[in-house]
């Protein structure tokens, strides 16, 4: 009996020893603390925001930037999007839609003044992570026999996502003066901000894909995807029960 279990301990030693950086990475995205990853507004922003009015575009497309970047579940979502995609008119055009998605729902979520619950926000964004990366393993061609609109479906995610980015400008409590001018802006820096984590995330994803770890760990890295999607649904929920 001792054998049989030590010979499974070293089969697991060597299987985890064998996950590559971009599986660990989508783990430690979900371990981090809240502090650090989370993309709300700091408290440094929101008052330098409220202090000042009129046009004022660079400090907006710095702040539009700095929310994608550090928006760890808009990074996660973008992650399941392009994992099976390899080539960049097929990157291009799937991005593209998830900005035209989100742009749409920031815009007029601010201008319409659409109040929505955050926390019930950020957990549809957690669901859609869920979803793709049940997507990218095919489990919905195996349950239910048919493969869903991807491109549909991340138009529709991207105006989850939109709200989500609504509710935090509706946090900084802008002024009107200058408004349009000022939300352009800051979609401009989300854009920005967008491109600038995904050439990182096609760096890293084009260096796994050279190696043979890839086809190995393609499922896993999915179902940790799956896991960081329903940690952030589990999170965000937590915060709509006990503390909104």
């Amino acid at each position: 009996m001792y054998h049989i279990f030590a010979f499974g301990r070293d089969v697991l030693l060597r299987k985890l020893k064998n996950v590559r950086l971009p599986f660990l990475a989508l783990l430690c995205l979900t371990l981090v603390g809240t502090d650090v990853l989370a993309h709300g507004v700091t408290t440094g922003d929101k008052g330098y925001i409220q202090a000042i009015s009129g046009v004022q575009l660079l400090p907006f497309i710095y702040l539009g930037a700095k929310h994608m970047v550090t928006g760890y579940d808009h990074l996660l979502f973008l992650v399941g999007v392009i994992f099976f995609l390899y080539r960049l008119k097929d990157i291009g055009i799937y991005v593209s839609l998830f900005a035209i998605g989100h742009s749409s729902t920031l815009l007029a979520g601010v201008f319409m003044g659409v109040n929505v619950n955050a926390y019930l926000i950020d957990a549809i964004i957690g669901l859609s992570v869920v979803y793709k990366a049940l997507d990218n393993l095919g489990a919905f061609r195996r349950w239910f026999g048919f493969q869903p609109n991807t491109k549909l479906a991340t138009v529709v995610f991207g105006l989850f996502h939109g709200f989500g980015l609504a509710t935090k400008i509706q946090d900084f409590e802008v002024s009107p003066d200058g408004l349009l001018a000022n939300l352009v802006a800051f979609n401009v820096g989300v854009e920005i901000g967008q491109l600038l984590a995904l050439s990182g995330i096609l760096i890293v994803m084009g260096y796994w894909r050279g190696t043979s770890s890839f086809t190995r760990h393609a499922y896993l890295a999915n179902v940790a995807l799956m896991t960081a999607g329903f940690m952030l649904v589990g999170y965000q929920m937590t915060g709509f029960f006990f503390v909104a």
